[in-house]
């Protein structure tokens, strides 16, 4: 079996060369006469070149082939192989990773499994996220929750930068949830996923996430760049751990943000996400508040989708783009907002069910004009946001 990875190049550089110099360096070398009785065996492990395309603006995408047995199933050994020394060498950007079907880790619950939990199957998701970032208690959190939880919200979870403070500790972070989500089930028999977020040194996350999911906790939230793709699997491997994990993407861009360096965002928030195990995928909308290329988020939705896991285009979500984003997403799609809800004018609440409000407007074929929109919180998200 073979891996498949494309590097673009700029025109300036001499794209066989360096493709040739990824496909020696990255495996196993070059080899003196000493070893030529072995020939045979280190050449099944020397990568290739298969292919050189020139693009409309002169810049030129090789595909070099790695063979499958350099690597670990992992996403670690892979990102070693395919750009570890190199990645330091000089202009050169990873641009697509192909693998085959069964690399890595699947998603323990995906799409289909977020959907059969939340009894919600023919309609978009709609998540907050708790606002403020820091400084909340987790008495806080709990009224946050029970607020948006009565008006129909399908998941929230925690920012992405709160950890296990004191102002607000995980544990009872969750516990304060834990009781809005019980008090939920009871009364409305409707399921609700918290997405906590798990931190700690690598010696104690999985512990922590194990402890989390034993008190409750039905879904997580990693920060899987900053943490590791290891730790990804690891938890998408563990039989405790039967929850959703969605994945942030906080520093994606030092990673991906470069034109001639790093890795493309559809690699790291795509492909490698999906066969590291990820559940969902939080990545920035291109028509949000974080500038994004929309052929890269088209790639992230298709490559996630393949996978059975969810997207989430966020950052800049709110009601009025909805429309939008059902043209390019469809129905299979997480509405991921934090100002986009919890800002609202009336209330948390009314952010939520002006979300609702304009799925029902779409489906039905009204319009979006302000003019148009009977008064309540949709017409009020959208004089706000537009």
């Amino acid at each position: 079996m073979s891996i498949f990875v494309d590097y673009r190049f700029p025109p300036s550089v001499d794209a066989e060369r360096q493709a040739k110099t990824i496909a020696i360096g990255q495996t196993a070398g070059t080899w003196s006469d000493r070893y030529s009785h072995r020939e045979s065996q280190l050449s099944e492990h020397l990568a290739e070149v298969v292919s050189i395309e020139t693009e409309a603006d002169g810049y030129k995408v090789a595909r070099v082939r790695f063979p499958e047995i350099n690597v670990e199933n992992d996403i670690a050994s892979l990102l070693t192989m395919i750009f570890g020394k190199y990645s330091m060498a000089g202009v050169g950007k990873v641009v697509g990773v192909h693998l085959p079907e069964d690399y890595g880790t699947r998603a323990k619950v995906g799409i289909t499994g977020i959907r059969e939990r939340l009894g919600a199957f023919d309609r978009p998701l709609v998540m907050a996220i708790f606002k403020p970032a820091l400084g909340l208690s987790a008495e806080d959190h709990g009224k946050i929750l029970q607020e948006v939880a009565d008006a129909g919200l399908d998941v929230i979870k925690d920012d992405e930068i709160m950890g296990d403070l004191p102002v607000a500790p995980t544990l009872e972070r969750l516990r304060a949830g834990r009781r809005v989500l019980d008090e939920l089930r009871e009364k409305n028999g409707r399921e609700m996923l918290y997405a906590v977020n798990v931190t700690g040194k690598a010696g104690d996350l999985i512990e922590k996430a194990r402890l989390l999911v034993k008190n409750g906790a039905n879904a997580l939230l990693l920060n899987v760049l900053t943490y590791g793709f290891s730790v990804l699997e690891a938890l998408a491997s563990d039989r405790a751990i039967d929850v959703p994990i969605f994945a942030h993407p906080a520093f994606a861009g030092a990673m991906c943000a470069g034109s001639d360096t790093g890795l493309a965002y559809s690699v790291v928030l795509g492909t490698l996400m999906a066969h590291g195990g990820a559940d969902a995928v939080l990545y920035p909308a291109s028509y949000g508040s974080l500038p994004f290329d929309p052929l890269e988020e088209a790639r992230i939705r298709d490559i996630l989708r393949d996978r059975n896991v969810f997207p989430v285009p966020s950052a800049g979500i709110h009601p009025g783009i909805i429309p939008r984003v059902l043209q390019d997403y469809g129905r299979n799609v997480i509405l991921n907002a934090g100002t986009g809800i919890m800002d609202h004018p009336d209330s948390p609440a009314s952010g939520v069910r002006a979300f609702f409000e304009a799925l029902e407007r779409l489906e039905s074929g009204a319009s979006f004009d302000v003019e148009s929109l009977p008064e309540g919180p949709l017409k009020q998200a959208i004089r706000k946001w537009g």
